[in-house]
């Protein structure tokens, strides 16, 4: 499975290392991504998804079914 999030979409970037030089390379920036599990109280049941850390804080502020919707 892809590096990306189940609720905001959010995947991974492409950049570039800048050296003192000024020399450019490509890199990657990779989002947080965690396997979760959050407890659906109006399903009844848990529920495991792979979120982004930013993502389980508004989970944590909003709500799971809010968040989902």
């Amino acid at each position: 499975m892809s590096r990306k999030c189940f609720i905001t979409g959010k995947s991974v970037m492409f950049g570039n290392n800048v050296s003192h030089a000024n020399n450019k390379t490509r890199r990657r920036f990779d989002v947080n991504i965690h396997k979760q599990r959050f407890f659906v109280p109006e399903l009844g049941r848990w529920v495991k998804i792979k979120v982004a850390a930013s993502t389980m804080r508004t989970i944590n502020k909003k709500g799971i079914l809010d968040v989902l919707k």
